[in-house]
């Protein structure tokens, strides 16, 4: 079974630090875009940043400079390490990935089952 398994999150006080980690596993052929979203208490979910597998990042604009995506192909992890955390940044936190199964070359598109992260004043 392929699937990603997210670790890391927790609560802290504003302006610290959390590194967030999110593992794929199973018969992955190749893991193409790799991301994280946020879904705060209320809202709709909200994307955080992406990495292609070839490094090439994008972020929201809420996180620019805060938050930085890296992922390491030969573990197929993810990582999120935000700084500088701010309470409106307290959400669950989804890890996303594009995966291409070894098993018949199938598409999936993975969700994790969401870390929770919360930032207190």
């Amino acid at each position: 079974q392929v699937q990603l398994v997210e670790s890391g999150g927790g609560a802290v006080q504003a302006g610290g630090s959390l590194r967030l980690s999110c593992a794929a596993s199973g018969r992955i052929s190749s893991i193409n875009v790799m991301g994280w979203y946020r879904q705060a208490p209320g809202k709709q979910r909200e994307f955080v940043a992406v990495i292609s597998s070839g490094g090439t990042t994008n972020y929201g604009d809420s996180v620019k400079g805060r938050f930085t995506i890296s992922r390491d192909n030969a573990k197929n992890t993810v990582y999120l390490q935000m700084n500088s955390l701010k309470p409106e940044d307290t959400a669950v936190y989804y890890c996303n990935a594009n995966v291409i199964t070894a098993v018949a070359s199938r598409y999936l598109e993975l969700w994790g089952q969401g870390t929770l992260v919360t930032v207190s004043s």
